[in-house]
């Protein structure tokens, strides 16, 4: 169609492309190999090596569920270290090694073509014994323990609010800012003292020791962190030296542990008062969190308000309650039962003091009736006379009486005064 509509112009295609040099002594700045081709010539040329056995100390071990594994493999004669990686059967075999297991492996030489970087890929992974650095750390756990350096009864509680905090730790690490970044967030005020020390090779038991000491004289130091980032077994020895676990033991102030990675673990690890798997964990379990302190401190003071205004509304209850009984409304109500006691009591009492004097008056008029029978002058009323001496005595026999004596006659009404002029001794009526 093209050639139909423009007849007379010639037509334009892409340049055939130049042929790619063979060898890679043909390359040159015009027509150089693309990465690509070199990455699959170093991939073949590799490809051709044999296999081989190899013997190392495994210094770092992942395995993983998708059915892979990958190790690094230490040659401690010549601290060499050579990546290994593996699947399937050799990975499902890699799940019962542990770092510091000494091994022998077989394997074959691979180049990873996205990267160009040579591994080595494992197919057959044996076991040879535990390494001597693990043994002996073994043997010194041992006997660290059948001292008591790592009793839980020796730990010392880290303090809920520490003011400042003592960070051990390498210059420049990223350990050092993890640390602070990460308290300082949680707690703005917190404050550090950092001392720098080796943290591996030879320098770093004596550092890390003296630093412990350092911080431990410190009075204004509330915490110890001693942190490192990750690294391999070896890279992490300083810190299961036996002078290093000693001081660490000794250390009065709170001493918090953070060395490598969750799966790491040095001596120092079980001498510490705490340990955190990161550095950035030891900061936040060492500071509180000011936002959580925050959220509590307003739950107490509205709990606080809520429990004063409680007792505030049982209280004004009580008072109106108090208010509104009629013994206050009313006072005089007050007297109504009191009354109605004193009025029952007066009536009681009328009623007995009344029962009392009909009961006297009965008597008495009793008694009345038995003195008027019995009295004299019921005797004079029917005549009879009462004769008494000068004396005032009754006179009953004539005998008592001579010629002459005066004599007093008592009546029923009145008296006489007379005198003896005539005694009948023999008259039986006493007549004189």
């Amino acid at each position: 169609m093209t050639d139909t509509l423009f007849p007379n112009v010639p037509q334009q295609g892409p340049e055939p492309a130049k042929p790619l040099p063979r060898l890679a002594r043909d390359t040159s700045a015009d027509n150089p190999w693309p990465i690509s081709l070199l990455s699959r010539k170093y991939h073949d040329a590799v490809a051709k090596w044999p296999g081989t056995w190899i013997e190392g100390q495994i210094s770092e071990i992942n395995t993983r569920r998708s059915g892979s594994a990958y190790l690094t493999v230490r040659d401690n004669i010549e601290d060499i270290s050579l990546s290994v990686t593996g699947f399937g059967r050799f990975a499902q075999m890699a799940r019962e090694f542990r770092q510091g297991d000494r091994v022998v492996l077989h394997g074959r030489p691979d180049v990873w073509m996205k990267q160009t970087r040579l591994s080595f890929m494992g197919d057959d992974i044996r076991r040879v014994g535990k390494g001597d650095l693990m043994a002996q750390i073994e043997e010194l756990r041992r006997r660290l323990k059948g001292e008591g350096l790592f009793d839980a009864e020796n730990k010392v509680p880290i303090p809920e609010f520490p003011h400042r905090i003592g960070l051990i730790c390498a210059p420049h690490a990223r350990a050092e800012g993890d640390v602070i970044t990460n308290a300082r967030l949680r707690w703005p005020t917190i404050e550090f003292t950092v001392v720098h020390a080796h943290v591996q090779g030879p320098n770093c038991p004596p550092d890390i020791v003296a630093a412990i000491r350092r911080l431990d004289e410190d009075p204004t130091v509330d915490v110890i962190i001693v942190a490192r980032g990750g690294g391999s077994f070896e890279d992490l020895m300083g810190f299961s030296d036996e002078s290093v676990v000693r001081a660490t033991a000794a250390c009065v102030t709170p001493i918090v542990s953070s060395i490598g990675h969750e799966d790491d673990w040095t001596l120092i690890d079980l001498a510490a008062d705490l340990r955190a798997s990161t550095p950035t964990d030891a900061a936040k379990r060492v500071v509180p969190d000011v936002n959580e302190q925050m959220a509590i401190v307003d739950e107490a003071r509205r709990r606080i308000r809520d429990r004063i205004r409680f007792h505030i509304d049982g209280e004004r209850r009580l008072v109106e309650g108090y208010a509104n009984r009629p013994s206050l409304t009313q006072p005089l109500t007050m007297l109504d039962r009191p009354q109605r006691f004193v009025d029952d009591a007066r009536g009681r009492l009328d009623i007995g003091m009344r029962r009392i004097v009909d009961d006297a008056s009965l008597t008495v008029e009793k008694l009345h009736a038995s003195l008027t029978a019995l009295s004299p002058q019921s005797t004079l009323d029917r005549g009879y006379a009462v004769v008494q001496n000068v004396q005032g005595h009754v006179v009953v026999d004539s005998s008592q009486v001579q010629p002459g004596d005066g004599l007093t006659v008592t009546l029923r009404r009145g008296r006489i005064s007379t005198t003896v002029a005539n005694i009948d001794s023999g008259s039986d009526d006493g007549t004189v």
